[in-house]
């Protein structure tokens, strides 16, 4: 297994909420998954989207490298179908390895058959101009957080979180130590133990009638 797959691999297994308490930064939970057990961990192409026109989306599946995610700022008209069907077999076809995108998607059913990761805020009906100016690989904010090309994109059921690509080694070792502390945790309580106890919490303020 290369080095990124390999990490791919370990942050997945980590999983977004613990990643997420061990220094990834937060996107906004309106970032959700479109199906079901949608899941990825790749270095991120950001991609801006110029309102309502999805011609840099388009423009990206041709530049971005294999591998990536895209992680697109559509949030200046959010409520269009900026992808669907079409640039997910596109996006196949050129090794890309899902979407995260400020804005909406269409064509529900077929990304959930394609399997094919995608994260927004919502499933819209209408389409989207594919005519105006935007970016490709520059920095972006999607999902209220900043995202740099290179940066690492973990999603799952459980929302976004971005790595910058210079703290992918200190947030990786810091999400294995709470998995470890956590293992630790469960192992307690199915021995008898309680959260109050191992938690060392303090009940008093709460009113037991």
């Amino acid at each position: 297994m290369g080095n990124e797959a390999a990490t791919a691999s370990g942050l997945l297994e980590l999983g977004a909420a613990t990643l997420g308490e061990s220094g990834a930064l937060l996107m906004h939970p309106r970032m959700a998954a479109v199906w079901p057990g949608a899941a990825v961990a790749a270095p991120a192409y950001p991609v801006l989207c110029a309102p309502a026109d999805n011609l840099a989306i388009h423009a990206a599946v041709v530049r971005a490298p294999q591998g990536s995610v895209l992680v697109v700022d559509a949030s200046r008209t959010p409520e269009r179908g900026y992808w669907g069907e079409v640039l997910t077999t596109g996006a196949e076809a050129r090794g890309l390895t899902g979407l995260v995108i400020d804005g909406g998607v269409r064509d529900r059913s077929a990304l959930e058959a394609h399997r094919f990761p995608v994260f927004a805020t919502m499933v819209a009906l209408r389409g989207a101009t594919k005519e105006q100016p935007g970016t490709n690989g520059s920095p972006v904010h999607v999902g209220d957080a900043p995202v740099s090309l290179g940066d690492w994109i973990v999603a799952d059921a459980d929302g976004v979180v971005v790595i910058p690509s210079g703290q992918l080694d200190k947030v990786l070792t810091a999400g294995r130590a709470r998995a470890d502390k956590e293992e630790g945790l469960f192992a307690a309580l199915r021995g008898g133990k309680t959260t109050v106890e191992l938690l060392a919490l303090d009940t008093s303020p709460i009113v037991e009638g």
